[in-house]
């Protein structure tokens, strides 16, 4: 059995060909996906945060929206690039949007990944010490977590406007549990290891920023087994999850093979990011039976306990509900997802 979950970039050009115009589209079409897919059975509705682009952006009041119009599905990110945050106000908005939600905030967070601009963190107004910026968003990852789990830290006033209870005051809202509900994205087995021994939860992509000459899927459950050993040597209580993300269009009909016929030979790909070597999974697209048989074979996807599908917004709500829908009929019952 598989989590399933949607993950999307929310793009958005103006451009005729594209049925989300605006930076509105954008935004009213996520939840719109989200209540949508929630009534196909889907579980999760993710997010990806970037900055400085066409894209979505502030994922707080999408996540409250969504959690409002929702009841069951699972709302989160995929991923929050801590670089930006302000660790304390990230801590009240994201125990607002769970408490919005029942509790569904599963929230993405990491370094972050190349941006639209050079160095944009420095102008939200965080600055790193030299150029060491990952090191600056594990920092204000470690208080955001000191932070939401409750524990009061800030001395009350003596003459308060309202009365406090006893002792330091903490953030509020709180939402108690949300701390075992935050993930990390990890682009590296490294980085899994470090993931692990924070107590966080794993969120692998469809890239690796590392390449042994192994097939992605292999490399990625290689990441996932390294988490899980680290884990267990960290002695955590609690089960983790491990979540990865997939381009995934069967072709049940002709507006689909206008779309991906394509993509039906993907392959994994090389290139370069951030100065190194990086590995890119491939598209899986093709006809139902093709395509069980290959996701089958995805030693990652089997490692793991929620897979997101990554969706091509800018195709509309109806034909991405439609894609969803048919990754549920058409192969989770074959892969024993369902």
């Amino acid at each position: 059995m598989k989590n399933i979950g949607f993950l999307s970039f929310g793009h958005w050009t103006p451009s005729p060909h594209s049925q989300t115009r605006s930076a509105s589209d954008a935004l009213l079409q996520s939840i719109d996906l989200a209540v949508a897919a929630e009534e196909l059975g889907a579980d999760g509705a993710y997010f990806r945060v970037h900055h400085f682009a066409r894209q979505l952006a502030s994922p707080f009041p999408l996540l409250a929206a969504v959690g409002a119009r929702t009841s069951r599905i699972e709302i989160g990110t995929g991923v929050i690039d801590m670089r930006y945050e302000n660790p304390l106000y990230m801590a009240e908005d994201a125990g607002a949007a769970d408490l919005i939600s029942g509790g569904r905030l599963q929230l993405g967070i990491s370094r972050g990944s190349p941006e639209q601009v050079v160095d944009g963190f420095r102008y939200f107004g965080y600055q790193p010490e030299g150029d060491d910026h990952a090191s600056m968003a594990r920092d204000h990852t470690r208080t955001f977590l000191d932070v939401i789990g409750g524990k009061g830290f800030a001395q009350p006033n003596p003459r308060p406007m309202f009365p406090n209870p006893p002792g330091l005051l903490p953030i509020e809202p709180h939402s108690p549990g949300l701390r075992d509900r935050i993930w990390w994205g990890a682009g590296s087995r490294a980085t899994a290891e470090w993931t692990a021994e924070q107590g966080l939860n794993l969120m692998s992509s469809t890239l690796l920023t590392e390449d042994t000459g192994v097939p992605f899927h292999e490399l990625q459950a290689q990441q996932i087994q390294m988490f899980r050993d680290a884990w267990k040597a960290a002695g955590h209580e609690r089960e983790p999850r491990v979540s990865v993300s997939r381009s995934i269009f069967p072709i049940v009909s002709d507006e689909d093979r206008q779309y991906f016929f394509r993509e039906t030979a993907s392959q994994d790909q090389v290139g370069h990011l951030d100065g190194g070597l990086a590995r890119f999974g491939k598209t899986y697209a093709g006809e139902p039976d093709q395509l069980v048989h290959d996701l089958a074979e995805d030693s990652a996807i089997a490692a793991a306990d929620t897979l997101l599908l990554t969706v091509p917004n800018q195709l509309g709500v109806d034909y991405n509900a439609h894609v969803i829908e048919s990754v549920l009929t058409h192969l989770a019952p074959g892969l024993g997802w369902r």
